[in-house]
C-alpha cells in the first residue's frame, strides 16, 4: 500500500467526502494568486507609467550600496496596490512570488517591507510635485497616442473627501462636519482620469489651494493643448472670488455651486410661494428651473445664476449654481440637469481610489511620507484606468471598478515554470473569464492586431 509521506500535522483538515479525507497544505511551490499581473505589466510597458514615476522621483541612495532599483520597488509598490495589498508587510511574502518578480522584471528576491518603507519616508516634497506631473503627462498622453488626438473641450471636477487618521500623524486636526480627526485631500479629475491628488491638513477652508491648483493644470494643459476648451466644475465649497476672477481673466469656463443665502432666498421667494400652493392643491411635488443675476457684497461684479427649486412634502429644495458659460450656449435646463448634475461621477471616482485602491491608507507618520502613499495609490488608480480603455474595450468588464477587475481578472490562481530559456505561466483552466484575459492580453501584445490604442 502507498504511503502518505506528508505529515499529518502539516495539513489542515476540511473533513471528509465519503472515504476520502479532505486535506489543505501550503506547499503547492511556485504558485500565485495573482496570475492577471502580467496584464499590469503589459499596460505598464505601453504607458510607461512607472518608467516616469522613478524618472520623477530623486534616489538618494549611495550608488554603491544600491540592490533595488528606483523602478522596481514603485512597479512592486504599485503592482501590490492594483491587487489588493495595502500594506507594506504584505510584501514580507509577496517578495518571494515568483510572478511578482517576473512583473517587475526582476529575477531573485524583491525589495523587504523596510526597504519599502524607507522609500516612503524619504520622499521630498519636490518628489511629490515631480509624481503629480506624471498624472498629467499620463492624462494628456492618452489622448496624444490615440486616434482622436486634442480635445476640443475638458471638463475639470474638482472635489475634497476626507481620509481619517488613527494614530498621531504629523498635521492631524480634527474636523468637525466628518467629527474625525483626519487629512483633507483635494481631488482633480476629466471624466475618469484622476490629474491631482493633492493631501492637506483638515482645519482649513475647503477650497484652500485649489486656485493655485487648477493654474499649475490649466499651464501644463494648455501648453500640449492650446486651443482646448477648459471649464471647472465644483460644487459650493469652490464658490470663492478668488477662483472666479481667474477663470474670467483666463478666459475659463466654470459652472460652481452656490451656498443659500437670505439673499438668494429673496430672488426666488414668489416662485417658491407659488409652487407651494400648487404643490398642496395637487399633492404632486412641484419643479422648477430658472435664472437671474446676483452679486455677493465680496463680488465685484454680477454673474449669471442657474437656480433648480424643488418643492415637495418635505418643503422647499432650492439649489444655485454661478456660471459664466453664456446661455447661448447652456439654457437653465442644460447647464444644471446635463452638466452640473454630472459632477457627481466625480465623487464616485474618488470612492474607487480611496476605498478599491487604498488612498485612505495614511498609517505614516510624516505628511510628506503620507502624501506619496495618496499619489501610489493615484498611480495604481491611473493605470487600472489605462488597463480599461486599452484592454478591455467592448467586454463585460470596459466599465467595472477596480475592485472588480481585480476581483475577476487579475486575482487568478497560476502556476510558474522557470527554467534557462523561458518562463511559462499556467493559468488556471477553468477560470470563468478565460476569453476576457486572452483578448485583453492579444490586446496589449505589440505588433498585433488587436494592440490598436482605444481612446480615452
Amino acid at each position: 500500500m502507498p504511503k502518505c509521506t506528508q505529515s499529518f500535522s502539516d495539513s489542515l483538515q476540511f473533513g471528509r467526502i465519503g472515504r476520502k479525507r479532505i486535506e489543505a497544505n501550503f506547499n503547492g511551490g511556485d504558485l500565485s494568486s495573482d496570475g492577471g499581473l502580467l496584464l499590469l505589466k503589459a499596460v505598464d510597458d505601453a504607458v510607461g507609467l512607472t518608467r516616469a514615476a522613478a524618472a520623477a522621483v530623486k534616489d538618494r541612495r549611495d550608488p554603491d550600496l544600491i540592490e533595488h532599483p528606483l523602478h522596481t520597488l514603485l512597479s512592486q509598490r504599485i503592482f501590490g496596490i492594483c491587487c489588493g495589498y495595502e500594506d507594506l508587510n504584505d510584501h514580507a511574502a509577496l517578495r518571494l512570488d515568483g510572478l511578482m518578480q517576473t512583473a517587475v522584471s526582476r529575477e531573485g528576491l524583491l525589495a523587504s517591507a523596510p526597504t519599502l518603507c524607507r522609500l516612503e519616508n524619504a520622499v521630498k516634497r519636490s518628489d511629490c510635485t515631480a509624481l503629480s506631473g506624471v498624472l498629467i503627462d499620463q492624462f494628456i498622453n492618452a489622448y496624444t497616442h490615440g486616434d482622436g488626438g486634442a480635445p476640443e473641450q475638458i471638463v475639470l471636477d474638482v472635489d475634497a473627501s476626507d481620509i481619517p487618521l488613527h494614530g498621531d500623524q504629523e498635521g492631524r486636526q480634527f474636523h468637525g462636519y466628518y467629527d474625525s480627526y483626519c487629512y483633507l485631500p483635494l481631488y482633480v479629475f476629466c471624466g475618469d482620469h484622476l490629474l491631482a491628488a493633492y493631501l492637506r491638513k483638515s482645519r482649513i477652508d475647503g477650497a484652500k489651494n485649489v486656485t493655485a491648483l487648477i493654474k499649475v493644470l490649466v499651464k501644463r494643459i494648455r501648453h500640449s493643448w492650446p486651443e482646448v476648451r477648459i471649464i471647472v466644475r465644483g460644487d459650493s465649497a469652490f464658490c470663492r472670488q478668488r477662483l472666479l476672477r481667474w477663470c474670467e481673466k483666463e478666459q475659463i469656463g466654470y459652472v460652481i455651486g452656490l451656498a443659500r443665502n437670505a439673499r438668494l432666498h429673496q430672488q426666488v421667494e414668489m416662485v417658491e410661494l407659488d409652487m407651494k400652493e400648487r404643490f398642496e392643491e395637487t399633492g404632486e411635488k412641484q419643479r422648477e428651473l430658472g435664472e437671474f443675476v446676483y452679486a455677493a457684497d465680496s463680488w465685484d461684479k454680477e454673474r449669471r445664476v442657474v437656480t433648480r427649486l424643488e418643492y415637495g412634502a418635505l418643503g422647499i429644495n432650492p439649489r444655485f449654481v454661478v456660471t459664466n458659460l453664456p446661455e447661448s450656449s447652456y439654457d437653465a435646463n442644460a447647464l444644471y440637469d446635463g452638466f452640473y448634475c454630472k459632477r457627481g461621477e466625480a465623487e464616485n471616482r474618488i470612492k474607487e481610489a480611496q476605498l478599491d485602491l487604498f488612498g485612505t491608507r495614511a498609517s505614516c507618520h510624516r505628511f510628506l511620507a503620507n502624501q506619496f502613499r495618496l499619489l501610489l495609490s493615484a498611480l495604481a488608480y491611473t493605470l487600472m484606468q489605462a488597463l480599461k480603455r486599452r484592454a478591455l474595450e467592448g467586454t463585460e468588464l470596459a466599465r467595472a471598478t477596480s475592485a472588480t477587475i481585480r476581483c475577476r481578472l487579475l486575482k487568478i490562481g497560476a502556476s510558474i515554470m522557470k527554467n534557462t530559456r523561458r518562463i511559462v505561466l499556467m493559468l488556471a483552466s477553468n477560470h470563468p473569464l478565460r476569453d476576457i484575459f486572452e483578448k485583453a492580453a492579444r490586446r496589449l501584445m505589440p505588433n498585433t492586431p488587436e494592440s490598436a490604442f482605444a481612446l480615452p
